[in-house]
């Protein structure tokens, strides 16, 4: 689906709410999402071709078609969590390792393929490891590490990476439900509210010191967003009420505008915060006879 344009100079006129890479990767998801697809074809031929081959050679191909079916879809669900992982400053690792487990359960559905075709149990294996092998090469393997930031103790980014975790949960849930109604406007309207809302979170991941500030906004009040979204759409989908979308609409405002202004302020403190120690430090530096002239002011 062709994307919105959004900027400065867009026809609405509204300028960029954030940087771009508070999009959540979608682009390359999106590719990545291309190439799994193709896994899914292997497995209806191997299904199709057996269906004349007797039972036993049925049953054998169905099972290897839903493994391979388990692996393509292992696949792209790690994907997703990778391109999540990449887009973020402080993340923990994926929990299970879904590439990696895609990448076993295609050699093992390699394997059944080729047993029926008469391929004998070495050759059928040898099949596995190299179709295991070439998944590998081509998709890599899951993250195998936490993603840190210099300067920052272990408490307090897994801190923050609990809380970035459960909000972008939140904001995925709202992305789902409003993608049932079936609506470029309010899909591009929820997108927008994400944009603002994953600038905050990006600004917390930077600094995590913003935390306590920003823990309402990325629990209780993406919460709230979530729920109300998914009773919306409830109500939506049973009956196009103009009232209640204009009111879905409000509180999209709302929480955009609130959002918007408290990640500002955090940024504000922040610059404060800089100015005071650049004032702290080139005083002491004063002190010790070091010149902070700059050459405009020589």
């Amino acid at each position: 689906m062709a994307k919105r344009f959004g900027g400065k100079f867009s026809p609405d006129g509204q300028a960029a709410t954030g940087p771009r890479d508070t999009v959540h990767s979608d682009r390359q998801i999106a590719v990545s999402g291309g190439r799994v697809k193709l896994l899914y074809v292997p497995a209806i031929v191997l299904a199709a071709t057996a269906l004349n081959d007797g039972p036993v050679t049925l049953v054998t191909a169905l099972v290897g078609a839903a493994t391979l079916t388990l692996a393509a879809w292992l696949l792209q669900e790690g994907l997703k969590a990778e391109a999540a992982f990449n887009a973020r400053k402080i993340a923990k690792r994926p929990a299970l390792p879904r590439k990696m487990l895609a990448t076993v359960l295609t050699g093992v559905g390699v394997t059944i393929a080729a047993y029926t075709g008469d391929s004998g149990v070495i050759g059928s294996v040898l099949y596995g490891v190299a179709a295991a092998g070439l998944h590998t090469a081509t998709f890599g393997v899951d993250p195998m590490s936490d993603k840190r930031m210099e300067g920052i103790d272990a408490f307090q980014q897994d801190r923050v990476a609990k809380v970035v975790d459960e909000a972008e949960a939140h904001l995925e849930v709202m992305k789902s439900q409003i993608e049932a109604v079936s609506d470029r406007r309010l899909s591009d309207r929820v997108e927008d509210f994400q944009i603002i809302a994953r600038r905050m979170i990006r600004t917390v991941e930077e600094d995590p010191r913003d935390l306590s500030g920003a823990r309402k906004f990325l629990s209780v009040y993406l919460m709230g967003a979530r729920d109300a979204t998914i009773k919306f759409v409830d109500l939506y989908t049973r009956k196009k009420d103009a009232d209640v979308r204009s009111d879905y609409e409000a509180l999209l405002d709302d929480l955009e505008q609130n959002f918007a202004a408290r990640t500002d302020k955090m940024l504000l403190d922040d610059r404060s915060d800089m100015d005071i120690e650049i004032k702290v430090l080139r005083d002491r530096l004063q002190r010790e006879g070091v010149s902070m002239k700059t050459k405009g002011n020589e």
